[in-house]
């Protein structure tokens, strides 16, 4: 794996290596930020009796609160992108902690689902969205050579707050009622705000469109600069709609075992305990594999395109493996082939993110980033509902894993038509292109398409010794 290095390295300013020192700062603010995200998500569901028996709903009803906050935050993910590269991503992270917890203190306030709707769902969701993306983009920027161990790390909070936070809401809803842990939680929620604070100053490259005239084209000057700052031009280039796409297929599988394993152990005959059971080993595998992988693939022996698809492969093949495993009523087969699709399903997670700079480069990464979150959630939301009726037809839950599976592997076989997958060595990432001059960017990606492996080799070996420039983040 070629090892690139950003031109801040080598410069003696006198601030520590982007692989060390004040970056390990930034992964613990990502430690913290992503456990009041999504630890706080997967935990909401202990409000979900309360919420039924308060406001004497069906549980369909209520389950869209949840279904609601996650599609906000991947929504929304595009526009904390835009924001951070028109603004300073500090102040971004801020604001989406205040709205986190505003959205939370409202929810507290709630007298009908509309409200818990708009508050826990969209005001929060969108708090969450301009939280994680740039958090995710800016512990990346600062890190080269130990990128996917940092990103490991900071995502295994996932696994460590759900365990943590399950006992704690409960606790506070038996104490204050669920009013008052909303109320607590928005508190809790704040604690995001520090972690933006500890951002550095961003130096951007990117510059705003230039204004040709006055009035004539003032409106495609803001298009062009909105384009600009979202990244758009992206959905234009052939390696990104590839991952993409990959990555899509995916999340139609990836979610299923999380919904639908308890209860597909407790339809095969294990006891409430047991099918609990299982999904908590997963779970604990799962946060071993973030960090194990992010440690060796950090080691360089391979490309992170070529890791992720072998996780990607494995954990489609456990996925189908599941049901096949309970067909004999053997508990101890069943928690084998989960404690090993957690410890896979774990070890892609980090991959999928620092696989991006590779193919957009660092620049774009944040836009990427962005763009990537909202055409996967469609495909997430996706894969629950499919399972569900996949289970209603066949009247078991087989069908459903096989098919989760299949789209997980789908999804591998798509990243293998990247270009220069097979080579041995990472292409370089393409460069920034100026809002002004499109066509210069799509004449080096064709050029960078069909250079052939040894053309690939040598430009591998030119960036390394001319490095990249300087990282869009500090």
């Amino acid at each position: 794996m070629t090892k690139l290095r950003p031109k801040a390295e080598s410069q003696g300013d006198g601030g520590e290596s982007p692989d060390g020192g004040y970056g390990w700062v930034l992964v613990g603010a990502l430690f913290v930020s992503t456990s009041l995200v999504f630890g706080l998500m997967r935990s909401l569901g202990i409000f979900f009796v309360e919420f039924v028996q308060y406001f004497d709903e069906s549980a369909q009803a209520i389950s869209w609160i949840s279904s609601t906050g996650l599609a906000a935050q991947q929504f929304f993910s595009p526009l904390g992108a835009a924001l951070c590269n028109a603004y300073d991503t500090r102040w971004v992270v801020m604001t989406g902690g205040c709205l986190a917890a505003l959205g939370l203190i409202l929810a507290s306030q709630a007298t009908c689902l509309v409200h818990l709707y708009l508050t826990m769902g969209v005001i929060s969701g969108l708090g969450w969205g301009l939280v994680f993306t740039p958090m995710v983009a800016t512990v990346m920027a600062n890190f080269t050579r130990r990128r996917t161990l940092a990103l490991g790390l900071a995502f295994s909070s996932i696994g460590l707050s759900s365990f943590a936070f399950n006992p704690l809401f409960q606790l506070l809803v038996e104490l204050y009622t669920w009013r008052g842990a909303l109320l607590i939680l928005g508190g809790l929620s704040l604690n995001i705000v520090p972690c933006g604070a500890l951002i550095g100053p961003q130096r951007r490259s990117k510059a705003p469109a230039k204004v040709v005239s006055e009035s004539g084209v003032s409106c495609a000057s803001f298009l062009q600069r909105a384009s600009s700052y979202l990244e758009l031009p992206l959905l234009f280039e052939r390696p990104y709609i590839t991952y993409t796409l990959a990555i899509s297929l995916l999340n139609v599988g990836y979610f299923v075992p999380y919904f639908h394993l308890v209860a597909h152990s407790r339809q095969v005959g294990f006891s409430e305990y047991q099918a609990a059971f299982v999904m908590s080993a997963a779970g604990a595998t799962d946060i071993l594999g973030r960090i194990v992988s992010g440690w060796f693939s950090d080691l360089g022996h391979f490309r992170l395109i070529h890791l992720l698809s072998v996780w990607t492969t494995l954990a489609g093949v456990f996925i189908m493996l599941l049901p096949v495993s309970s067909l004999s009523g053997s508990y101890a087969a069943l928690m084998v082939i989960s404690l090993l699709y957690g410890f896979s399903s774990g070890a892609l997670t980090s991959l999928v993110f620092a696989v991006v700079p590779m193919i957009v480069g660092v620049e774009r990464m944040m836009g990427a980033l962005g763009l990537l979150q909202l055409i996967e959630s469609g495909a997430g939301l996706l894969g629950a509902p499919l399972s569900g009726l996949l289970k209603d037809i066949t009247g078991d839950y087989t069908a459903s894993f096989m098919v989760a599976g299949g789209f997980v592997v789908l999804g591998t076989l798509s990243m293998v038509t990247l270009p220069h997958y097979f080579c041995g060595k990472d292409p370089p990432p393409p460069k920034s292109v100026s809002p002004e001059d499109p066509d210069k960017g799509l004449h080096a990606e064709l050029e960078q398409m069909h250079s052939s492996p040894s053309d690939m080799n040598d430009l591998t070996g030119e960036v390394t010794n001319n490095r990249l420039p300087e990282d869009t983040y500090s």
